[in-house]
């Protein structure tokens, strides 16, 4: 077997290659972008093929590669059915198995609590806790659904019941430390060591910590595999279903056109019409780089990625009956929030076809 620690300088992100020199097949634990050059030629040199690309949880602060590995190599991505990653070739459910090799296989544990989709991986003696436990330390829950109860949970009674030297290799360290073990995190962990939930929880609460400064752009880039949905070449798409044929309904443009089979789309010209946009919600979707370039007067700035955990922050939404109108460049990604808002209640959501592109060419 060959395993390989790699470390993202930037991000401060590790990936782990697990691969078994007999049959040549590897996996590949939360990649990054940047660093995807490294990772195939990696690859080339022990002359593996990649048969999976597993994330931890949606990333917010650096990009994954796994769906440039995807096109690359024909791997497929797998990332928790909670993540809300729809095109993952694979949804990862708490004890699924992925296979090395026929003598060698990861276990996905549930690790909720950093994001409801958190995703550990034991392999051997050894976890790959992403950032439910750190060493020394967590991930923190004050974003994209976090709850400091459930990782109190899942760090007690679905970690630290592992045997005492299991071996634990987390998604960050910002240290210069590389590895513990369970033993090590359950008796000395400063935030876990010796604490009750609820003290847990207190400590959580107050560690004030600046937004991960990709959080805008890493979110949504992540729910798609690290592809642009809009800006994603018909040639990935066709990859994709190349690659798992099963799964066409994985691909972009099939997931935006199901998500507007139950949304209502208005065009332009009738959103200019007949709606008086001062006595609605209106939100833009996009990212600050698209929101610079131009945007609706009196819009809310609220990106894809983060749509569902802040909306309610929202004060000109007073309930879930009010009329919000979405709107992205296109039409895709507004149409896809529109059916997640519309999934957790909220009644009269509106998503305008052709986006602000369209906007601007109506006269």
């Amino acid at each position: 077997m060959l395993f390989k620690q790699l470390f993202d300088e930037k991000s401060c992100t590790y990936t782990y290659l697990i691969a078994d020199l007999d049959s040549k097949n590897a996996i590949l634990i939360d990649p990054v972008d940047t660093n995807l050059d490294i990772y195939i030629d990696l690859l080339k040199e022990h002359n593996l093929t990649l048969k999976y690309s597993l994330e931890t949880h949606v990333h917010a602060d650096h990009i994954t590669a796994s769906g440039l590995l995807r096109q690359q190599l024909g791997c497929k991505t797998a990332v928790s059915s909670l993540c809300g990653a729809k095109t993952a070739d694979i949804q990862i459910q708490d004890g699924d198995i992925f296979e090395v090799s026929q003598d060698e296989y990861i276990k996905a544990i549930a690790t909720p609590g950093h994001t409801p989709g958190s995703i550990s991986f034991l392999w051997r003696d050894r976890i790959f806790t992403g950032d439910a436990l750190l060493i020394n330390g967590c991930g923190r829950t004050d974003f994209q659904g976090g709850d400091a109860s459930n990782l109190y949970d899942s760090i007690t009674q679905r970690i630290f019941t592992l045997q005492d030297d299991t071996l634990i290799y987390p998604g960050h360290d910002y240290n210069g430390r590389w590895v513990s073990n369970v033993r090590q995190e359950r008796s000395s962990n400063s935030r876990l060591a010796n604490k009750t939930r609820e003290q847990f929880i207190d400590i959580m609460d107050n560690l004030n910590l600046p937004e991960p400064k990709l959080i805008d752009l890493a979110v949504p880039a992540n729910r798609y595999c690290g592809v642009d949905p809009e800006t994603a070449n018909q040639a990935e798409i066709q990859q994709t279903e190349k690659v798992n044929p099963m799964q066409k309904h994985f691909t972009v443009q099939y997931l935006t056109d199901e998500a507007k089979r139950y949304i209502t789309e208005i065009d332009v010209a009738k959103v200019k019409s007949t709606i008086d946009l001062d006595t609605i919600c209106v939100i833009d979707v996009r990212e600050q780089n698209e929101v610079d370039e131009g945007y609706i007067d009196n819009a809310q700035f609220m990106p894809r990625g983060v749509l569902e955990f802040k909306i309610d922050s929202l004060e000109a939404i007073k309930n879930k009956s009010d009329t919000i109108l979405l709107y992205c460049r296109s039409g895709n990604r507004s149409a896809l929030a529109a059916k997640v808002l519309q999934d957790m209640g909220y009644s009269n959501v509106l998503s305008m076809a052709g986006g602000y592109e369209a906007w601007k060419q109506h006269a």
